[in-house]
């Protein structure tokens, strides 16, 4: 038995829950779940990010204190993780006082590669960061992400040296050592890490009063991605514990558009603690409405909790982790959603499920013969490798092959005919290949999975309403 930790990005607080959250905890859930079916140990690290000038601007925005407005956005993240039937061990909320403490105490660890220099450019609110010359006139002064103008800021700051850690980062990513997934994101990030100055870590307490303070300098704040990445390691109590029983993160889950931060920011940081590297960052990519990026200036937004309300979260786990691959970017209609919804779910494994279910109670099939089996390779070796729309794939072509199965063998016809025997024998290899591929659909849809199993051990009774009841 392994151990295995695994990690989602902590999203701000300062707006609601979307897709790409959803995607990210999903994911996360996947890889435990699969985990957790090998035997391994796991603990799945999930929280909220909540300080910055994003935050206090809405909350003042609100007329709420910023302390209130954290406290009700967090506990929205954290139904919204229910919602999604997220199984984690452990939630940070970068207020907690814990974290907070912990957070001082890296950068003190970290201050032979701090130095504090005044700085003039282009700052994105948005994103939280400062642009390059060679950036901002690429995108014309506006950020693509936010579409709004950047900021001329001019300012005393600390930094992180990033030039202190350069070369083993590249090393650790080039050698696979940390695999940056998806594999063409790899090149990418190396391109960055060439061109990649040393970053802002801190704003004047001027500017931002809300974040952690910099020790022994009231005058500056952290910088927010200093205070949220440390995250994944003060939520195992470092640095007053020694946390090698799980780290190295497994793998850290995370939207593309965050991962320059964990491929190179992050890793700086944590070679300046003298601590190992994450073996895996993943990342996923965008979810499009009708092939355009959401927005809500087109007003083309996909609501998850929509999604979920209207089908259930077996159904939405059922598309997005299947019809939205793992990284690339895909597409979301509600007409492909409604496709895949009838005519895969519900007829494919639903309608599968019904028949076999109907025709063991109808026949009296009561002992199924299950003999523990192990997992594909070819399905391991898509989950080992994070390809998890392909490995749903494989899973769901042996509920089509099933499906020829039973239409082939004609279970039915066997009974009305009297031969008892071949009759037990189909049905056996039928349910026998039915409980293999809900073993294979655990990470994707564990109560769907459950309720199979549930159906087919003991004495079998069609479940009285459909899995999946159309209409």
């Amino acid at each position: 038995m392994n151990k295995v930790y695994l990690t989602t990005a902590i999203p701000y607080v300062n707006g609601m829950p979307h897709i790409g959250h959803a995607m990210d905890y999903c994911l996360a859930d996947v890889c435990a779940r699969y985990h957790k079916l090998l035997g391994d140990e796991v603990r799945l690290q999930a929280g909220t990010d909540e300080h910055g000038g994003k935050i206090a601007q809405k909350a003042e925005e609100q007329n709420l204190a910023v302390e209130e407005y954290v406290d009700k956005n967090s506990g929205v993240f954290r139904d919204f993780i229910a919602k999604l039937n997220v199984d984690y061990t452990d939630f940070v909320r970068t207020t907690d006082e814990w974290h907070e403490k912990r957070c001082q105490e890296i950068w003190r660890r970290l201050k032979n590669h701090i130095y504090k220099a005044e700085y003039e450019g282009w700052y994105c609110v948005g994103c939280e960061r400062y642009i390059t010359e060679k950036e901002c006139e690429e995108n014309h002064g506006i950020c693509p992400d936010h579409q709004k103008p950047y900021e001329k800021l001019k300012e005393e700051n600390y930094y992180l040296r990033i030039a202190d850690f350069r070369e083993r980062i590249f090393e650790a990513i080039d050698s696979g050592k940390m695999k940056i997934l998806p594999e063409f994101r790899k090149k990418e990030v190396l391109r960055l890490l060439e061109e990649s100055p040393d970053v802002s870590i801190s704003r004047p307490i001027s500017q931002l009063k809300w974040g952690v303070r910099v020790p022994d300098d009231d005058s500056q704040v952290m910088y927010v991605w200093m205070d949220a990445l440390a995250n994944y390691i003060t939520v195992l109590g470092y640095p007053e514990k020694d946390i090698t029983e799980w780290w190295p993160a497994t793998a850290q889950f995370m939207g593309k558009d965050v991962l320059r931060f964990h491929a190179i920011i992050w890793p700086a940081m944590l070679l300046g603690l003298g601590l190992e590297l994450p073996r895996a960052i993943v990342s996923h990519g965008m979810i499009l409405a009708d092939g355009q990026k959401m927005s809500k200036s087109i007003g083309n937004v996909v609501n998850p909790v929509e999604v979920i309300d209207k089908h259930g979260i077996e159904a939405f786990r059922y598309y997005f982790l299947r019809h939205v691959d793992t990284f690339n970017d895909s597409d979301f209609t509600w007409e492909k959603f409604e496709n895949a919804y009838s005519n895969e779910l519900a007829n494919d494994l639903g309608n599968l499920v019904q028949r076999l279910a109907t025709l063991a109670h109808k026949n009296k099939i009561k002992e199924i013969k299950q003999a523990p089996s192990k997992l594909p390779k070819e399905y391991t070796d898509l989950m080992d490798n994070y390809e998890y729309s392909k490995a749903f794939d494989y899973a769901w072509e042996s509920v089509q092959m099933l499906n020829r199965k039973i239409d082939e063998e004609k279970p039915w016809s066997l009974a009305k005919n009297g031969e008892s025997l071949k009759l037990e024998e189909c049905m056996n290899g039928l349910i026998l290949g039915l409980l293999d591929v809900s073993k294979m659909l655990v990470p994707f849809l564990p109560i769907t999975a459950e309720r199979i199993q549930d159906i087919f051990s003991g004495e079998i009774m069609p479940p009285e309403v459909p899995l999946f009841p159309k209409g």
